[in-house]
């Protein structure tokens, strides 16, 4: 167990660092090969990891307590004024035997189930609680957070496979500032990466895809999206605590 202070890792960090699991060292390693790919369908992640801008953590399948001092540390990054357009991957431990992709869907909403028990601050006034508002996101020490899953049950998705763990990326939406769906920059930016996934995944743009404040989208279904070119059935398995 590496000491909570040091739970956010860099990408020296892999090089340096000698108390990281070796199936950490090793899901990382697939994890820089995939997304330094020069085909890689989304810039952002690319040079992101090339230039070192990028941050992890992991957590195992029996401990998760190095996520949310994990998560406080990367938010704190924000507090800079010069921030980088950072995104923080999280890697989950693989299981013994690969699971299904309702496997892993299950155990993501259960990691920000456990993310959200343990936040103490509550989220904004305006923040809905309802996953079936629109406008309704997932926030961790009140800061705005686009969450999204990769595993490698993935099969046509290929992009969203980066490996033998599930890989957690966690973007704060400040990320997206001059990039929003509505916005010029955000609309051509989103649609060159759109376009470069469908040419990698052979398959056309998830349904469940779009941008936030799109009042026909239900965000929480774009955070672990199908396999396929169905629409995600049913209700979202986060419950916000007022909820309950």
């Amino acid at each position: 167990m590496i000491q909570t202070d040091d739970a956010l890792l860099t990408k020296d960090d892999f090089a340096k660092r000698t108390d990281l699991p070796d199936w950490l060292l090793k899901e990382y390693e697939t994890f820089h090969r995939t997304v330094t790919d020069k085909t890689f369908p989304c810039y952002f992640g690319m040079n992101g990891e090339l230039k070192g801008e990028l941050r992890y953590a992991f957590v195992t399948q029996d401990d998760w307590s190095n996520l949310p001092t994990a998560l406080e540390s990367f938010l704190a990054l924000f507090k800079e004024p010069n921030h980088k357009r950072h995104g923080l991957f999280v890697f989950v431990e693989p299981f013994k035997i690969e699971g299904s992709l309702d496997d892993y869907r299950k155990q993501f909403w259960e990691i920000l189930q456990y993310l959200h028990g343990v936040d103490n601050k509550e989220w904004p006034a305006e923040s809905p609680r309802d996953s079936q508002h629109y406008l309704w996101d997932f926030h961790f020490l009140g800061e705005p957070i686009f969450v999204f899953g990769n595993a490698p049950a993935y099969k046509q998705r290929k992009t969203r496979n980066l490996g033998n763990a599930m890989v957690i990326g966690f973007q704060p939406r400040r990320i997206f500032e001059g990039l929003k769906g509505t916005e010029p920059g955000g609309m051509m930016s989103r649609e060159k990466v759109r376009e470069r996934v469908a040419v990698w995944d052979q398959l056309p743009k998830h349904p469940d895809i779009s941008h936030f404040g799109d009042p026909s989208h239900h965000e929480w279904k774009q955070f672990f999206i199908g396999d396929d070119a169905e629409p995600i059935q049913g209700v979202c398995p986060f419950t916000h605590k007022e909820m309950k």
